[in-house]
């Protein structure tokens, strides 16, 4: 099994990109299963599609042994998705949600994150944390209380621009967020996954 790296694959139904258009097109993290064991030369690789047919991938979408990543890769690693759609419930490279985008990110890690938002903010993988204790990589929980949570984002790097909404200050978290109400509601809950 081979899984995709780009944030998108195309699949052809032969080794060329200018023959034809794409059988289709695969999102990040798709796995895909290799027909014949590649070389280490090998441009194009072939892949099973489920319906059976067989399609062609070039090489340099797909990894065959993703390693987990440390923190810093994975906040390095998250840059890569700037700019793509927000998608409510989305989680694949065609557009995130933010709790699809953080279970992703964290999945990165080897650590599998429950998929939405309030089941991730009361997940026994994960510990409270201070706001005084805040590192890059932890996440932050928005609702109208700690069981009505509705959003979720990642603490970022320092100085990261955070999906489009505003500049975060050195431990990432823009401290209006606990005074006030947002769209997103009020910070209620900040964990670490362990």
């Amino acid at each position: 099994m081979a899984e995709v790296e780009s944030l998108f694959a195309h699949i052809y139904p032969e080794r060329s990109v200018t023959a034809h258009a794409p059988l289709l097109t695969v999102p990040f993290e798709s796995r895909l299963e290799v027909v014949a064991e590649p070389s280490d030369q090998a441009r194009w690789l072939e892949v099973r599609l489920p319906d059976d047919r067989s399609g062609w991938v070039q090489a340099g979408d797909i990894a065959f042994d993703a390693k987990p990543l440390s923190i810093p890769e994975m906040l390095e690693f998250s840059k890569r998705f700037l700019g793509l759609p927000y998608t409510w419930g989305g989680t694949s490279s065609f557009g995130y949600d933010c709790s699809g985008f953080a279970q992703m990110l964290v999945r990165r890690r080897g650590i599998l994150l429950p998929r939405d938002a309030q089941p991730q903010a009361d997940w026994s993988g994960a510990t409270p944390v201070e706001r005084s204790d805040l590192k890059p990589g932890d996440l932050l929980y928005f609702g109208g209380s700690a069981k009505k949570i509705t959003h979720t984002r990642r603490v970022p790097g320092r100085r990261q621009v955070h999906r489009r909404h505003h500049l975060a200050d050195a431990h990432g978290a823009d401290r209006r967020f606990e005074r006030r109400p947002t769209g997103r509601g009020l910070l209620v809950a900040m964990r670490r996954v362990k």
